[in-house]
């Protein structure tokens, strides 16, 4: 076996590509030395480097090959170019079973030779999300400017040419530390050599030292440093000699809210916040550098001192600015903001999560106090967007908005609801709690789920530009960890009849809009569009009548509901045989009683009393095949065996009870209850004949099991269960 390594030294490349790099790297030097069977692979991404290392065998060993080509009679110029790809003469091809056949015994072939004719090719390929020309004729593509590339078997250089650089065995260390070439022999000694040339070449290793020089240095000052595990990652590709420093943050600017002063640290210095022992802010940041200075880092410190306060100088003019006026003045400015060209502006859109919070929380139980301070969050929730603050930073949107509410006079609830109303944004992402501002979070998904399923803009297999999954678990989200009993269809029905009056509203701006919209919509030209002009169903829960587009984005949330249960490794086919019975729009009460028949079917009696019922349900589906369907009324005078008459007996009981124990939404109690049918059902089926010789008997027994599985339809349909 030989040592192969191959480093490929650039200027510096992104941190952000680093990683899948290294990555991509290792899959294409894994699938072009296969034949040299590599094990061992590794791959390493540093800021000017990309490497991979494994071991492989010297030699590529002989094989015998078969080529099938062209049909016998076909074509001259169909052989010509068989012959051609593979390097043929006519004089190496055999005819059998009516085709041209390429025989060749392949001798042995060295590792380097494979390496030397395949690399550059391949490497030539090598994709990157963006790149730039290089070298003379402009032809080669690369990350940045390639400057050396290494390429080694067992310490001797495999020769090759890969853009305007050659192989060589030359590497380089840490630009300004230790400038210049050294010779490289093997990855190991490439490895400790770099380390003493002041880079470590390991992303992981270079992670767990920031980590560890972050905590050692803010520990010293009594400090933590906050979690940021994405600010890690950037950081420690952009570094790779990783010196850990702490800097002072001017007192003034700690007047600052923390999340402008933090974020500006971190999108544009790359600072790490830090805390005070009670876990609050502190006026001190930290961050890496790339260099170990004489003077223990002092003038580096006090150089990113004077950066840092300059860049909190910004900020503290636009939020001094933005605090002059208050947030409702800014709503009229969110007609200039388009939401989407078929949903209007983020005006119109703030006037439908107002109407929306306002129906959520008196679905929710609200008062009328608590529904009126939803709907004013509601309407103000999108007007930070055109503040100065929010223009500088978008990833504060809905937290200054909170702030300058809160400035405004509007009082916390609000103030709060505003703040929030964009939560959960991911699944480890807190959720809004309380009535007002989980109401306007709601209403902002809903909106948005609405709008772009009412314009025909639903996520595809391939794509999901308007994060619709990300809002249907966020709807999800917070209704179930609120336990909110919320009637989702009718909330849905309110806000797609909202979307479709303001969509022609938005389309009626111009006449040839107002006409295409309204044909593609098949009404009148200059009719109102209406929720209940596009189509109603029947909601199965409720009875109401429904838009028809209320089913799809429902099941839309459902279908996100059953990703959800999958990723908390939880069975998702019992939700659907819930789903198949209960007709249920309250996402609490579904998880509920999933969750009591997830746990039933867990115990011995739920096991058995599945088993029953799967028996008891294909007797049936073959009886009725012969017979159409056995239901109707048991005839009491026709249960001739003690064990029919016990079931008959147990059914009734236990479907009274079901019945009452769901009315009262005690699902576990419901289910429990199901356990009594265990005994009578198994002396069914040990001591009773189903089909018996009399028709009418049959009929009857046949009856009976049709009511059992009545019975257990109650609560779910037993036959979507798996397993």
């Amino acid at each position: 076996m030989a040592e192969f390594f191959l480093e490929l030294f650039s200027e510096e490349i992104p941190a952000r590509m680093q990683q899948a790099a290294a990555e991509q790297l290792a899959k294409l030097v894994g699938a072009q030395l296969a034949p040299l069977s590599p094990r061992d692979v590794r791959s390493f991404g540093a800021a000017r480097r990309i490497a991979v290392t494994a071991t492989i065998a010297a030699e590529v060993p002989a094989s015998a090959s078969e080529l099938r080509g062209p049909k016998l009679g076909a074509p001259p110029q169909a052989l010509e170019g068989f012959l051609r790809k593979n390097g043929a003469v006519r004089e190496e091809l055999v005819e059998e079973d009516g085709y041209f056949l390429l025989r060749r015994n392949l001798p042995s072939r060295p590792a380097g030779e494979l390496i030397a004719g395949e690399f550059a090719q391949a490497l030539a390929g090598f994709g990157w999300p963006k790149s730039m020309r290089w070298g003379q004729s402009g032809a080669f593509t690369w990350v940045r400017p390639l400057r050396r590339v290494v390429c080694l078997l067992d310490g001797a250089v495999v020769p090759f040419t890969l853009g305007p650089v050659a192989s060589g065995d030359e590497s380089e260390g840490h630009r300004f530390l230790a400038p210049g070439a050294f010779r490289v022999r093997s990855a190991a000694q490439w490895q400790e050599e770099l380390r003493a040339r002041f880079v470590i070449v390991d992303a992981g290793e270079r992670r767990e030292r920031i980590r560890a020089g972050l905590r050692a240095a803010a520990g010293e000052k009594g400090l933590g440093v906050a979690e940021d595990a994405g600010l890690l990652d950037e950081v420690a590709g952009l570094v790779e000699w990783p010196v850990c420093l702490i800097g002072a943050i001017d007192p003034g600017q700690m007047a600052l809210p923390p999340e402008v002063r933090e974020l500006s640290m971190k999108v544009n210095q790359r600072y790490f916040a830090t805390r005070d022992a009670a876990g609050n802010p502190a006026p001190h940041f930290a961050f890496v550098a790339n260099i170990a200075a004489n003077d223990g880092g002092a003038a580096i410190i006090a150089g990113n001192e004077r950066v840092l306060r300059a860049r909190l100088a910004d900020a503290e003019h636009f939020w001094a600015q933005d605090r002059k006026q208050r947030l409702d003045s800014w709503l009229p400015k969110l007609d200039a903001v388009t939401f989407h060209a078929k949903l209007g502006t983020q005006h119109a859109r703030a006037g439908r999560i107002e109407a929306l919070a306002r129906e959520i929380a008196r679905a929710l139980g609200a008062d009328q106090a608590a529904a009126d301070a939803a709907a004013r969050a509601g309407r103000l929730c999108k007007a930070d967007l055109v503040s100065g603050m929010v223009g500088e930073f978008p990833e504060l949107q809905g937290i200054m908005g909170g702030y300058y509410a809160a400035s405004s006079g509007e009082g916390e609830a609000i103030a709060a609801a505003i703040r929030t109303h964009y939560q959960p944004k991911g699944p480890s992402d807190e959720v809004p709690s309380g009535v007002i501002a989980a109401a306007v979070a709601l209403a902002d998904k809903i909106d948005t789920l609405a709008g772009f399923f009412v314009i025909g803009e639903k996520p595809t297999g391939s794509g999901d530009p308007y994060a619709l999954r990300r809002a249907a678990l966020g709807v999800i989200r917070i209704v179930l960890v609120n336990r909110f009993a919320l009637p989702l269809r009718q909330i849905l029905d309110v806000a797609v009849e909202r979307i479709s009056e303001s969509s022609f509203e938005a389309a009626e701006k111009t006449t040839d809009k107002a006409i295409a919209y309204a044909q593609s919509q098949n009404v009148p030209v200059g009719a109102r569009l209406s929720a209940r002009g596009r189509g109603t169903v029947l909601d199965p829960a409720s009875g109401k009548q429904i838009n028809s587009r209320v089913p799809e984005i429902f099941d839309f949330i459902i279908d996100r509901l059953r990703v959800l249960l999958r990723s908390e490794g939880k069975r998702f086919d019992v939700l659907n045989a819930v789903l198949d019975t209960a007709w249920d729009d309250d996402l609490t009460r579904l998880i509920a009683r999933t969750e009591a028949l997830g746990a039933f079917l867990a115990s011995e009696d739920g096991a058995n009393l599945l088993a029953a019922y799967r028996r008891s349900a294909n007797i049936l589906r073959i009886e009725d095949a012969k017979d159409g369907p056995h239901e109707g009324t048991i005839d009491p005078g026709l249960l001739a065996e003690a064990a029919e008459i016990a079931l008959a007996d147990a059914l009734e009981a236990v479907d009274r009870e079901a019945v009452r124990r769901l009315t009262d939404e005690d699902f576990a109690a419901a289910m429990r209850g199901f356990a009594a049918l265990r005994a009578p059902v198994d002396a069914f089926f040990d001591h009773v004949t189903v089909n018996a010789t009399s028709a009418e008997l049959r009929r009857n027994r046949l009856r009976l099991l049709a009511r059992l599985r009545d019975v257990m339809h109650r609560v779910a349909d037993f036959s979507k269960l798996e397993g």
